[in-house]
């Protein structure tokens, strides 16, 4: 099983972090939706906080896998997944692998589509980097500027602080890894159409990695095959939604999971 926090009671919520960072990314929506009356739980993608690096090759299929051993061991056998960026392409990964054990779907500032070729080299280019380094840190400088928005930089520097924190606490081993393995990844957007289930999509207004452009696809993808679908734009935030405006997060999660559980039959 992969290492997880676990917060409240009712039906299963299982909210997958983004790259290069662990569930700590999560950490705002936690309780709030405990409160709210959901079994909140959010793992470490493997390799990621305190989760062990899989001896697998690379893949998202993978880790996919390993959610669905966790639910597993948790004794969850239906869920919402939801997934923020790296996470969001586990649950796509999911829903490849395991439609049956989802519920619903959350798409947070994430895209269904293939990398560009001079994007998956850039993926290849960091594992190898980062591999010789030894260490996360060496990345920071780089993702930052892209991993948060304008205004969090300018007006939220605790924010910048924490990521920085938590970027550099990640395996190298882990960066590597996961690099690798978004980069081999198909094309999601077939498998979010012939899901059917509730969908809601995210995305941050100052996101220049996955932005609206990207959710709008999403989104298209998923009304075309008949799935209840939601987009909420999540406003002065960048590509690390849950943690830039963590209480917008918060609003439309919890307003968008009472119809979803219902639609789904979830218990």
């Amino acid at each position: 099983m992969l290492h997880y926090i676990e917060t409240g009671t009712g039906p299963a919520v299982v909210l997958l972090h983004a790259f290069p960072v662990d569930s700590a990314l999560w950490a705002s929506q936690r309780r709030p939706l405990g409160t709210a009356g959901f079994r909140v739980i959010t793992p470490d993608l493997p390799g990621f906080g305190g989760s062990p690096l899989s001896p697998l090759a690379p893949s998202l299929d993978v880790m996919a896998d390993e959610v669905v051993a966790t639910m597993d061991g948790l004794g969850v056998e239906r869920a919402i997944v939801g997934g923020l960026s790296m996470g969001g392409y586990v649950v796509m990964a999911m829903l490849r692998r395991h439609p049956d054990r989802m519920a619903g779907i959350v798409l947070a500032d994430t895209k269904g589509g293939l990398d560009p070729a001079p994007a998956i080299a850039n993926r290849l280019a960091m594992a190898d980097a980062v591999q010789a380094a030894g260490r996360a840190q060496v990345i920071a400088d780089a993702m930052i500027p892209n991993l948060l928005g304008t205004t969090t930089r300018a007006e939220r520097g605790e924010v910048e602080t924490a990521v920085r924190r938590w970027i550099g606490a990640q395996r190298a081993g882990a960066i590597a890894w996961a690099q690798r393995a978004m980069a081999v990844r198909p094309d999601s957007l077939p498998d979010i159409a012939a899901f059917g289930g509730p969908v809601l999509v995210l995305y941050g207004d100052e996101d220049v990695l996955s932005p609206a452009s990207e959710a709008a696809l999403m989104a298209e993808a998923a009304r075309s095959g008949g799935s209840p679908t939601q987009v909420v734009e999540i406003p002065r935030s960048g590509h690390l939604t849950a943690v830039e405006n963590p209480d917008a997060v918060v609003h439309a999660l919890s307003s968008w999971l009472p119809g979803a559980v219902g639609h789904s039959g979830l218990a």
